[in-house]
């Protein structure tokens, strides 16, 4: 983006639309059909699937303040947040340069985004990240994203003086746990600081030799966790009608199906529909891209 400008703005933004968008849909429709089926047969809570919202899932805006309450499948909350953050990407690229910046300016930058997040959502210890989600989750999302520009940053600045990079990742764990523990700080500020700490510590260990998180089945599982993340709302719901009849007094063997089912339908998905889409829908966009206007001379 910074190389190339405002030129590359519309393939940024169609290569995180094959990401994200399709699974999403595919999803959307799953539940969809199962509304359908339940308000067939009477049952159907319309105050979680009001037919009218349905647009603004499609569209992935339906947690930018124009709803109450978590409807259709919940956890897409984030991935309509995480749209938005997209949008505010090359924003921050192009008009920000967190590398070029002085380190102790952007440190600065991303403490105060942490205690801004803070402040807006309410300084009480008791104020949970999961707060009004329609209010807050959109600001969540920006918020967070940039400070994550900010963490690679400092980690590209310091990749070849890890001491430095080392020495923040531990501040910020630090004060992370300090703020909470000792000051009472809300999970709004904790939270974000200590995850920016440990993300940075993380990605410092990347490259090294007998890092856990390199082994191929964790790998793998973060390969299909946008997928286990999507379905498994839906796949709780039904599995919950067929097989739980106490909920209060779950079988760890029920538990254990439960989470056997998730891990299938994930592998299913990712390989079934979210990877195809997503090399589908490249396909289209970058032929559409690419094309140019053809000049007819006399």
């Amino acid at each position: 983006l910074r190389r190339d400008g405002m030129k590359a703005v519309p393939k940024y933004l169609a290569r995180r639309v094959a990401r994200v968008w399709p699974l999403h849909l595919f999803i959307l429709a799953l539940t969809v059909a199962y509304a359908s089926v339940v308000a067939a047969a009477g049952e159907l809570n319309n105050v979680h699937y009001p037919w009218e919202e349905l647009p603004l899932h499609v569209l992935l805006v339906h947690n930018w303040g124009f709803t109450g309450g978590l409807t259709w499948n919940d956890p897409s909350w984030s991935i309509s947040g995480e749209a938005g953050a997209y949008l505010l990407f090359p924003i921050l690229v192009l008009g920000l340069d967190w590398r070029k910046m002085p380190a102790g300016w952007a440190i600065a930058a991303l403490l105060f985004l942490a205690f801004l997040l803070a402040a807006v959502m309410g300084w009480n210890g008791a104020t949970v990240l999961d707060r009004d989600i329609p209010r807050f989750g959109l600001l969540r999302a920006a918020t967070e994203f940039t400070m994550g520009t900010i963490v690679c940053a400092l980690w590209q600045r310091w990749c070849g003086r890890p001491g430095a990079a080392a020495a923040l990742a531990a501040a910020l764990v630090a004060a992370a746990l300090l703020l909470g523990v000792a000051a009472g700080a809300p999970e709004t500020l904790v939270v974000p600081l200590f995850l920016a700490g440990l993300l940075l510590a993380l990605a410092l260990s990347a490259d090294r030799s007998g890092n856990p998180l390199a082994a191929r089945p964790l790998r793998y599982l973060g390969e299909i966790s946008y997928s286990t993340y999507l379905v498994h709302f839906l796949l709780y719901i039904v599995f919950k009608i067929a097989f739980v009849q106490d909920p209060a007094n779950v079988p760890p063997a029920l538990v254990a199906s439960f989470l056997l089912l998730t891990f299938l339908a994930s592998v299913a998905l990712y390989h079934g529909v979210e990877r195809p889409a997503q090399r589908a829908l490249n396909r289209l966009f970058d032929r559409r891209l690419e094309r140019r206007p053809v000049q007819v001379t006399a």
